[in-house]
């Protein structure tokens, strides 16, 4: 009876704990808005964190799109050629990335390296009191430190996304055209026929400006929520990297069944 009632109150404890965070990210979130003109009138600050997030962030875009074409293009021609499709391969590579590959792939990829490092960076501010200095000389830490970042990471994300799907196909062109004979014509005249900019391209980019601003705040709000020690800081980044993760699984899946049912 003792351990059901243990359970009951660890299953109590968590979930008003989980309400309380739901709270506290909501009222940050306004909090983040609110300031946010002060953050893009120094405009310095959030082209910084575009650097930052995006710039540095191009390498493993850049050499993950390419990998992720290349594959597509071999699985796919396999695939294809039972059919006699291989033509098609060009349809195939482009409407995988635009639509879902490429905003998906690179979110994550964005969660992984620039959520992380904004997480850590923040949070490693908190633990050595910088914020707290910063709130004494009336210098408002949410404007100074969290807008730029957030800011930041929601404008690079589908730019990133973008090059990762122009990268896949690039990547599936040379794997299915140069090293298999494919024909070149026929690979981009079906690809150009088949994608429709309005409900291929526009849904991967709603998509991608949707991930990124899940991720940029999910990062700001761990690093700025996270428990002042070591311990804490650990913490608060493996959750930016998990909750990240699943957020961008669970948006994709939604955004998805909504677009699909928008186009019927």
């Amino acid at each position: 009876m003792n351990g059901l009632l243990n359970f009951i109150r660890r299953l109590g404890a968590m979930a008003v704990e989980g309400v309380w965070r739901i709270g506290f990210a909501a009222r940050f979130f306004m909090l983040l808005l609110r300031h946010s003109g002060q953050s893009l009138t120094r405009i310095h600050l959030t082209v910084r964190e575009i650097y930052f997030s995006g710039v540095l962030s191009l390498l493993i875009i850049v050499v993950s799109g390419l990998f992720v074409g290349m594959v597509l293009g071999l699985q796919g021609y396999e695939t294809l050629q039972r059919y006699g499709s291989g033509d098609a391969l060009g349809v195939l590579v482009s409407l995988s990335l635009t639509r879902e590959l490429g905003p998906v792939v690179a979110g994550l990829l964005f969660a992984s390296r620039a959520g992380l490092a904004v997480t850590a960076e923040i949070g490693l501010m908190k633990t050595t009191e910088q914020l707290d200095a910063m709130d004494m000389m009336a210098v408002n830490p949410i404007a100074r430190v969290v807008a730029p970042r957030f800011w930041g990471g929601v404008i690079s994300m589908p730019l990133l996304a973008a090059l990762f799907s122009a990268m896949g196909v690039f990547g599936g062109w040379l794997i299915g055209v140069v090293f298999i004979g494919v024909d070149d014509g026929a690979f981009w005249s079906q690809m150009q026929a088949a994608v429709d900019f309005r409900f291929d391209i526009m849904n991967g980019v709603i998509k991608s400006f949707v991930f990124g601003a899940t991720v940029a705040l999910i990062a700001v709000f761990e690093g700025y929520d996270c428990t002042p020690t070591a311990e804490g800081l650990s913490r608060a980044i493996t959750r930016t990297v998990v909750t990240s993760a699943l957020a961008i699984l669970a948006l994709d899946f939604v955004l998805t069944s909504l677009m699909f049912r928008g186009q019927s």
